[in-house]
């Protein structure tokens, strides 16, 4: 394969935001290429590929539609929403919140008055900030403190010292006694739990705080792993309490945090983009697009090579100019392929799962690759390659288009297959649904399913099960023991 070719392949596996850092690296060595902006409103077509405005370039920017179905583009009425949240006389004095002072007095840049230093969102604190300030009030000895700075360095983003102990007197020079000291002084920090070095120094810590830290709760804490596998039985027998007492110490514990530095420092979701966007159409069709906020806008300056050109004297400097617009043209022309068959591939995928979308995952069809592919005269790989780190928008959330793919599961009276997913679906409902005095083994479970039709052996239940993160009934049972 050519190296253009295998770039045009490479990319079909990219999401759109990963295209777009794609297309910056080729525009900073290719200054025949442009980034043009989307102009607000601007519609796009499956097949389009247009010039921008007073430019020689070539636009890449492309929306689909399924076969049969009418593009258009659905959008409440602004001023409707605008009175319905105004009030019923629709003087336009809230806002749409339902604020009820006037946005024409509110304090802003248009206003005199403008908002106080004070007024303005203060940033959260951070856990070490909020560490820190509590360092210099409550150690004013000067070795104790270099003592506690060295710990807080140890510090994990949810609140431990899980390292960095181990001889850690002698490298600061003091004696042990001490760094045990600072460190007991630390533990009383807020929030309640840091500076622990394992999980069941952490909730100790927090039980001290409650002082509801008594022996039978140091037992219950020395044998979490009993209480992990819903052992009720062996911990009243060690902790020397009833059930009633046991239930109680459990809720307790599970009230407690077990990563406390993330009340202050918690991780950053990042979020999801979709690559496509499928909407319902009034007259019950569905319309699927590209992402016209993340597809990227490729431009071809064809004036600038040509002024360029005409001012190269040399055959080095002809042919580099050649190659680099070959190169813009053919990023130009594989963007649209690309997003000609996203739009195939998605489109495909929502016409076969139809009863998804209307009706739920219980619809959700079995559904491999090679359906698809010759669906839509593609080969499989293609297909592979172009739903990996996709995601679509429907109207039932955002899915990666790899979950639309599921294996099938026979029907035990030799009606439609099921998927596999729909299977966990029902599995999930089954044990969601169980009375609260007793629990579903996956022999019943397996029963359950077969009487709807459902032909699956037992092995599969506890497999799917166990995916789904789901306890034995053994265990369930144990749980809702101590949950009395």
């Amino acid at each position: 394969m050519t190296p253009q070719l295998q770039q045009a392949i490479k990319m079909l596996q990219l999401s759109n935001v990963e295209l777009a850092e794609f297309i910056q690296a080729e525009i900073e060595q290719n200054p025949l290429i442009e980034q043009g902006e989307r102009e607000a409103g601007e519609q796009t077509s499956p097949d389009s590929e247009a010039a921008a405005p007073e430019s020689d370039g070539a636009l890449v920017g492309l929306a689909g539609e399924l076969p049969g179905s009418r593009a258009a583009e659905i959008a409440g009425d602004a001023e409707d929403h605008w009175q319905a949240a105004a009030g019923e006389d629709g003087d336009g004095s809230l806002d749409r919140g339902g604020d009820s002072q006037p946005w024409q007095t509110r304090n802003s840049r248009l206003g005199d008055d403008a908002p106080a230093i004070d007024q303005a969102a203060a940033r959260p604190r951070t856990l070490r900030e909020h560490l820190i300030e509590q360092i210099g009030a409550d150690l004013p000895d000067i070795a104790d403190r270099a003592v506690a700075f060295y710990l807080l360095d140890q510090l994990d983003e949810a609140g431990y010292v899980r390292s960095g102990l181990d001889g850690a007197a002698e490298r600061l020079g003091c004696p042990q006694a001490q760094l045990d000291r600072v460190l007991a002084r630390l533990q009383e920090f807020d929030p309640p739990g840091v500076f622990a070095r394992d999980l069941t120094e952490c909730l100790a810590l927090q039980l001290r705080d409650r002082n509801r830290f008594d022996p039978a709760m140091q037992l219950l804490l020395d044998n979490l792993p009993l209480l992990a596998a819903r052992n009720a039985a062996a911990l009243m027998r060690i902790c020397g309490v009833d059930a009633e007492d046991l239930a109680d110490m459990v809720a307790e514990i599970k009230s407690l945090d077990p990563r406390p530095g993330l009340a202050f420092d918690p991780p950053l979701a990042q979020p999801v983009v979709p690559d496509i966007i499928m909407r319902a159409q009034p007259q019950g069709d569905w319309i699927v697009e590209l992402n016209a906020d993340t597809l990227p806008r490729v431009l071809v300056d064809n004036r600038y090579y040509a002024r360029i050109s005409r001012a190269t004297r040399s055959k080095a400097e002809r042919d580099y100019l050649t190659d680099r617009l070959q190169a813009a043209n053919w990023l130009v022309k594989s963007l649209h392929q690309r997003a000609t068959t996203i739009l195939k591939v998605a489109s495909e995928i929502v016409r076969q799962q139809d009863g998804f979308f209307r009706r739920g995952v219980q619809a959700l069809r079995p559904l491999i690759l090679r359906d698809i592919a010759d669906a839509i005269g593609m080969h499989e790989s293609t297909v592979s390659r172009v739903t990996t780190n996709k995601y679509m928008a429907t109207p039932r959330g955002l899915f990666e288009l790899k979950y639309f793919f599921t294996s099938s599961i026979a029907a035990s009276r030799g009606g439609e297959s099921h998927s596999a997913e729909a299977v966990r679906f029902r599995i999930r409902g089954l044990i969601d649904g169980e009375p609260t005095d007793d629990t579903l083994s996956d022999e019943r479970i397996v029963e359950l399913l077969q009487k709807d039709g459902v032909d699956i052996a037992r092995r599969t239940v506890a497999k799917y099960r166990e995916a789904m993160r789901i306890p034995s009934s053994v265990q369930r049972r144990r749980e809702k023991m101590l949950a009395l």
